[in-house]
Parts: structure tokens; C-alpha cells; sequence
């Protein structure tokens, strides 16, 4: 795919929803951090769900450790894998307080060692609560990058670094939340929506479908 077809796909991107972000419901870098946390192998809305008891009852590093592990998992029993996420979340919050002054840190090592907390989880808070130019590279962006031939690759890694390189700069910091948007709703897995794709004149992919 030569760099005009990705500038004119960004540009449409940005004409559909000029300003996008995450669909996770948060008010603050904390409350960012931890939905992220909870959302490996779980979908937004179930997130949003917990969440939504959660926060009302504990939204700071020290207040979630008030709660204990017990209480903690009380709150977010309905999302898989919520006894080994519990455990990360009190680590991390231990560590923020510890380390951090109750702070989420805007530094990739210093996220990172958190408990729970990789590459992608680190890539969508620097990008969404502190503007940073990063790509959080998830299923669906792995999909669309090779599908599309936007930024094809073997590995997570390798394609983040090719979307980094090849994405024109002005579309950088919103360019994760709209590959992510269009992966979940219209390049989809099984059987992708390309009769109701605004960029299907550009994306390179051999086995176009229609709706």
C-alpha cells in the first residue's frame, strides 16, 4: 500500500469521527489504568459494567487497597480471569502508592512493571489519558493492519512498529482508537462488512465481501 491510499484513509477515518476515544467509561488516569487492566480477554461494556459499581465505591490506588483483595473481587466478579486481575490491580495500586505518590506514572518502564499491566495496556493509557502517540496493538488492529496491507506483519510488535512508521504524524494520536473502532464494528473477524466500509475503494484486501 503506497502512503497516499493511507493518507486518504485516514483522512475519511478523521471525517467520521474527528475526535475518538475508548469506549471504556473512566474520569480519571487511574480509573483508565484499571479498566484497561480488566479489559484483557473481556469486552468494554462488561468492563463498564463493573466498573460502574467499582469507582463509585473506590477510583484511587489507596482506596482500592482499603478494600482489600476480598472486597475488590466482589466488584468485579463478573469479568473473566477477575481473581488473577484482583491480585495485579492490588500489586499495581500498592506500587503506585509506594513508588508513585498514588500517581499513574506517564512513562512506559515505569507502567509497565506494574503488575497486569504489558505493552498494550501500557500503549493505550500514554495515548488516551496523556495524549501520547502510541498504538496499542490488539486483535483487531493486527487484522486490519495485515488485512487491509495498511501495516502488515507477522507479530503484535512488528506491525505496531510499521503503523508507528508508515501512519502519516497527524493522524498518529487518534489513529489506535480508529483502527479499533472499525476492527470491532465493520472489519470484522469471520466475515467483514466491506459493502458498508467507508475506506473498501482503498484497503487492499483480495477477499472482499459485501454486507
Amino acid at each position: 500500500m503506497n502512503r497516499q491510499k493511507r493518507q486518504q484513509i485516514f483522512e475519511r477515518f478523521r471525517a467520521a469521527d474527528p475526535k475518538p476515544t475508548t469506549e471504556l467509561e473512566y474520569t480519571n488516569c487511574f480509573e483508565l489504568l484499571i479498566a484497561v487492566i480488566l479489559s484483557a480477554q473481556a469486552t468494554d461494556k462488561g468492563v463498564n459494567k463493573a466498573t460502574a459499581r467499582l469507582f463509585p465505591v473506590a477510583n484511587t490506588p489507596q482506596a482500592i487497597l482499603d478494600l482489600g483483595l476480598d472486597g475488590l473481587k466482589e466488584h468485579i466478579k463478573t469479568i473473566g480471569l477477575f481473581n488473577s486481575k484482583a491480585a495485579n490491580i492490588i500489586k499495581t495500586c500498592d506500587r503506585l502508592v509506594k513508588l508513585h505518590g498514588g500517581e499513574v506514572p506517564a512513562d512506559r518502564k515505569a507502567l509497565e512493571a506494574l503488575p497486569g499491566v504489558g505493552r498494550k495496556t501500557a500503549n493505550v493509557v500514554l495515548n488516551t489519558a496523556f495524549g501520547q502517540p502510541t498504538m496499542a496493538v490488539d486483535t483487531h488492529i493486527f487484522r486490519i493492519g495485515n488485512r487491509t496491507v495498511i501495516a502488515p506483519g507477522k507479530t503484535v510488535l512488528e506491525v505496531e512498529k510499521r503503523l508507528l512508521r508508515l501512519i502519516p504524524k497527524e493522524f498518529l494520536h487518534d489513529a489506535h482508537h480508529w483502527l479499533i473502532m472499525h476492527g470491532r464494528y465493520t472489519c470484522v473477524a469471520r466475515k467483514p462488512r466491506c459493502g458498508a466500509c467507508l475506506i473498501e475503494d482503498l484497503c487492499e484486501f483480495k477477499h472482499k465481501v459485501g454486507n
